[in-house]
């Protein structure tokens, strides 16, 4: 019998001491302002065409991480584009340059492709779904909240990085992913095994 998959939550580490700090993303319409834009689209799984140039500022400024966060949309370096070519992930992934204030190198959204219907109700601390009393006929009987978030391997199939459905605010690596990122050294990330 062969092992099951590992799969983990990546999220970005805030308690790295001296790091930067990205603010929202913007469409940059010039060098003084910016148009806000629905981040919530980079949670829905599908290749989107941006027209125009986003940029993010930095709020304290401070380290350049590989892996960063602007509000929970994920934030990567070049070397992260890399890996995941090296990886051969292009398909589940898609890189959306972006401009970050005050750096040179190249920086992009990390977009994931895939949204899997995966996660383990009983094997998660907790989970709340929309009832009919909360008066929200739009969300009824998907995920109000979920803590302790646990995935069903056997739901998940040959995927390696994508969202759980019903709760699109997290993203998911496998452990081939995670064990890559860290051999590769890449900087930003904390993972919790899901």
């Amino acid at each position: 019998m062969t092992a099951q998959m590992k799969y983990y939550e990546i999220y970005d580490n805030v308690y790295i001491p001296g790091r930067w700090h990205l603010r929202m993303p913007l469409f940059k319409e010039s060098e003084e302002d910016g148009e806000l834009f629905d981040t919530y689209r980079f949670n829905e799984g599908r290749v989107l065409e941006i027209e125009r140039p986003i940029r993010l500022s930095m709020k304290p400024s401070g380290v350049a991480l590989d892996f960063s966060e602007a509000m929970g949309i994920p934030i990567v370096h070049r070397r992260v584009v890399a890996l995941f070519e090296r990886l051969g992930m292009q398909k589940e992934v898609q890189f959306i340059p972006v401009e970050v204030e005050g750096q040179t190198e190249p920086w992009f959204i990390l977009n994931a492709l895939r949204v899997i219907r995966c996660i383990d109700d009983a094997r998660c601390e907790e989970v709340l779904y929309w009832q009919p009393e909360d008066n929200r006929p739009d969300k009824l009987g998907q995920y109000r909240n979920v803590v302790g978030l646990k995935v069903d391997p056997e739901k998940i199939g040959e995927a390696h990085i994508f969202r759980p459905w019903g709760w699109l605010v997290v993203l998911i690596v496998s452990e081939r992913v995670k064990q890559a990122m860290e051999a590769e050294g890449i900087t930003g990330t904390k993972f919790i095994e899901v």
